[in-house]
């Protein structure tokens, strides 16, 4: 590939060059040494594996272990990458009937010692090294029970080794949430070796460090990102327990970061029980954590009406909620979605307006698709979105410019309701500002919206959309006069009109099931602008 000019191609030079060394250094006897000077400590605290089941899924059938054959497990050179993490993570030891062989688990263990006892770019990449650490001492029952001195010398050899691999990487890693994983594989190594000095200091300053780069003023993600803030809370909780557990104080940046991810997390999910469908979130398995966070005494509160750039109104019967936040810094974008100002609504605990959702696997289309404002049920500009996307590597988008919210106004009252939000998003390429009113009236169960183009100049003609997307299930129907769609909710029937623009229906893609997609319809509203400041007023009615 021709690079467009020299300075592109001198730093991807030097990034190259930077990367070999990086790769010779790890892949060194010295890097070896390096890592390998640890304690030989006896495991004091062993984990409870029943800590980790908001993280991991348990296998209903159990796997004997004596079914396994260990002679060909690491030696398969043709396996999928896929299958090699999960093989090389070790999670799957969770699955094992406890009545399986301790004998054959550990054999499994000492096999994969022998043939990755040194560093390898594969096997003991980053989030791997950490998942594996915390998994091997999670099932401490079947690896570190009726145990011979030279395996336990092995075992906590590779423990600590593997350890201060992940305290030399932690910084180089790009990902926060595998940060996020390794401290928590290093403070359970401190916890299990007593070693507070080295592991357990360090694990713990650099997930403050974590907290006070990735966290806004109240707790939430500075990505915006729903899944993301649900990850922290899942993680910071683990680590509690384990300081719990192992009867060791649990440090006040724990409790007190716990306390603000609780609040958002009472905030965007408990209060309303449905999964909304922004920046990065799908359909979850939340009711499963919540049995999680109640077995274990947790209890969050927020009777906020914003939190973390997102508006939710409610009564027993409706929730309407709006992103009217701004686009997260570039560093911290990943996730997001240009959907700004996009709204959906839950009546009766039913979706009836709803976001698309979010495709976060390779397919880089489809993933880009996923993150366009025509995927929200909101305003978009001659086929264009709000924020412009650029590619950092071959699977990841970040944001190339910022967007930000110019005024709101919330107003929340026992009959009325009302989100006055505008935006710059298409300011830079169209001289536009998009405003957006969305109002409710309980009495008569009716959404009226309004969506403002005003235009900086006198250029007109100019073409918009505004789509209002469905899930899958919801069937629409269009009247003979042109002028309304009905939408059949299950039991519920709405009707959605729009008095001065051309209204229709399309078929679109839902990613709200997590790395899948399915056909959903959207109702749309097109046209082209003909006045400075152009008016279109919708309506959404229960009938």
């Amino acid at each position: 590939m021709i690079l467009k000019n020299p300075f592109n191609f001198i730093n991807q030079f030097f990034k190259n060059i930077k990367k070999q060394i990086k790769t010779i250094y790890l892949n060194s006897n010295y890097y070896d040494k390096k890592i390998s000077r640890i304690k030989f400590d006896n495991l004091v605290y062993k984990p409870s594996p029943h800590l980790l089941s908001s993280i991991i899924k348990y296998q209903k059938k159990k796997i004997n272990i004596d079914n396994i054959s260990n002679e060909n497990l690491w030696n398969n050179e043709n396996i999928k990458e896929k299958d090699f993490k999960r093989l090389n993570n070790f999670y799957w030891f969770f699955s094992l009937d406890l009545k399986s062989s301790k004998k054959i688990t550990q054999s499994i263990i000492l096999s994969w010692i022998e043939k990755n006892f040194k560093y390898d770019s594969k096997s003991w990449e980053f989030d791997l090294t950490s998942k594996r650490i915390i998994a091997w001492l999670s099932s401490h029952n079947l690896t570190y029970q009726d145990i011979y001195e030279e395996y336990k010398e092995k075992f906590n050899w590779m423990i600590q080794k593997q350890a201060n691999h992940l305290m030399n990487e932690i910084n180089k890693s790009k990902l926060i949430d595998d940060k996020i994983i390794g401290c928590a594989a290093i403070i359970l190594v401190g916890l299990c070796y007593k070693d507070k000095k080295n592991y357990l200091n360090f694990g713990l300053n650099f997930l403050k460090k974590i907290s006070n780069l990735s966290l806004d003023s109240q707790g939430f993600p500075k990505s915006r990102s729903i899944k993301q803030l649900i990850f922290y809370l899942k993680y910071f909780i683990l680590i509690r327990e384990w300081f719990k557990e192992a009867q060791v104080t649990v440090p006040e940046e724990v409790n007190e970061t716990i306390n603000y991810l609780g609040q958002g997390y009472a905030f965007i999910w408990q209060n309303i029980k449905s999964d909304i469908l922004f920046n990065g979130n799908n359909i979850s398995n939340n009711s499963e954590f919540d049995h999680y966070l109640k077995r274990f005494g947790y209890t969050f509160k927020n009777e906020s009406r914003e939190f973390g750039g997102y508006v939710i109104l409610k009564n027993k019967k409706i929730s309407l909620i709006m992103d009217v936040g701004n686009s997260p810094n570039l560093n911290f974008s990943k996730d997001y979605q240009s959907g700004a100002m996009s709204f959906e609504i839950i009546s009766n605990g039913k979706k009836l307006i709803s976001n698309c959702g979010y495709y976060d696997n390779k397919n880089i289309k489809l993933s880009q698709l996923s993150k366009s404002t025509a995927t929200h049920s909101t305003l978009t500009i001659d086929d264009h979105s709000s924020c412009n996307f650029k590619k950092i590597n071959k699977h990841n988008l970040i944001l190339n410019d910022e967007l930000k919210i110019l005024k709101k106004n919330i107003v929340f009252e026992k009959k009325y309701w009302k989100i006055n939000v505008s935006h710059n998003g298409y300011q830079r390429n169209y001289n536009l500002i998009h405003e957006r009113d969305i109002e409710f009236y309980q009495e008569k169960n009716k959404f009226v919206g309004t969506d403002k183009i005003l235009n900086k100049q006198s250029n007109l003609n100019i073409k918009f959309d505004i789509r209002f997307h469905l899930e899958p299930t919801i069937k629409l129907m269009k009247t003979q006069d042109n002028k309304t769609i009905l939408i059949e909710l299950e039991d519920e029937g709405w009707k959605f009109t729009c008095d001065n623009f051309h209204i229709n229906i399309d078929n679109g893609l839902y990613f709200g099931n997590k790395n899948s997609y399915t056909q959903n319809q959207n109702i749309f509203i097109s046209g082209i602008t003909s006045n400075q400041n152009e008016n279109i007023n919708w309506q959404l009615t229960k009938i």
